[in-house]
């Protein structure tokens, strides 16, 4: 079993008719990430707090019938959180949030996990929005050292983040030493600064950077380097692309029952382009289902 830990929220993504019109999308990172696994038909669980107003029904209804387990998720009254993506010509998105008083953001620590659980994925704004943040923080360093396989993106989001170098700081003294693959984008690299040799000396096994059209690139702890080109599609956006990449990376890794070494890493970055280059011909974030990968 995978968990995945963090936000469920709601993207209001631009329409094209009429101008100006924002569409109500199931989105935030985490959520995402769940929602991809279950379409490409991981044993999943989805770990947060969620509104219990209409649009938290929404999202869980479609966390149901991609089959993520809900028996972690807690309930409650406060609102759910909204996000207004700003698309680039490219296709490409920049967020602005509402996340004052919001019910995914008072997520507390949950008991322990059952022992079928062998990896847990985190990121995004749960990793910024206290008090949730610090539970999240608290679940990493537990699931660590209980030996699961942990997934760390994350997925910077400027407008959030009040306070750079404190998160900074978290991240690299807090969170790096208890995740085993650490995923970023270029941006996010950029934002947090570092080199991927000093990330890899503060815990992680490998770093998977995505590089959007020139593709992504993993580095590893014993040296090894690999790269795959993206796979050319016709983009509709970019929105939960990277939210994909997490879900066929845990995908792939969590079933490999080797010495991480015997990682076969093409393979596993191919198979994540390839599942979020179709992500990316879709509006919103629509991850594709196994069949679409096997076609």
């Amino acid at each position: 079993m995978i968990v995945v830990g963090g936000e469920a929220l709601i993207d209001l993504v631009p329409a094209a008719h009429p101008p100006g019109a924002l569409l109500p999308r199931p989105g935030g990172g985490p959520y995402n990430t769940a929602l991809a696994l279950g379409r490409l038909g991981a044993p999943v669980a989805f770990c947060s707090r969620v509104s219990a107003d209409g649009f938290g029904e929404s999202l869980l209804a479609g966390l149901r019938a991609a089959g993520v387990d809900l028996s972690l998720v807690r309930r409650g009254p406060e609102p759910t959180t909204l996000a207004v993506p700003s698309l680039a010509p490219d296709g490409s998105a920049s967020y602005g949030f509402y996340v004052e008083g919001t019910a995914d953001r008072l997520f507390t620590l949950p008991p322990a996990f059952p022992d079928t659980v062998r990896a847990l994925a985190l990121g995004t704004c749960s990793l910024v929005l206290e008090p949730g943040a610090s539970a999240y923080e608290a679940l990493l360093r537990r699931e660590s050292r209980r030996g699961a396989l942990t997934l760390l993106d994350p997925n910077i989001r400027p407008a959030l983040i009040t306070d750079p170098a404190a998160y900074r700081t978290r991240f690299a003294e807090r969170l790096l030493p208890h995740t085993t693959v650490l995923k970023l984008s270029e941006e996010d690299a950029a934002w947090l600064g570092g080199r991927v040799g000093d990330w890899l000396a503060a815990g992680p096994s490998a770093v998977v950077l995505t590089r959007g059209a020139a593709g992504m690139t993993v580095w590893t702890r014993d040296g090894a380097e690999h790269s795959v080109p993206a796979r050319r599609v016709a983009v509709a956006d970019t929105i939960g692309a990277g939210d994909t990449v997490n879900a066929a990376l845990l995908h792939r890794l969590s079933a490999d029952t080797g010495p991480r070494h015997a990682v076969d890493w093409p393979d596993v970055l191919s198979y994540a382009a390839h599942a979020a280059a179709l992500t990316c011909t879709r509006a919103g974030a629509e991850p594709p289902y196994a069949s679409e990968l096997d076609a």
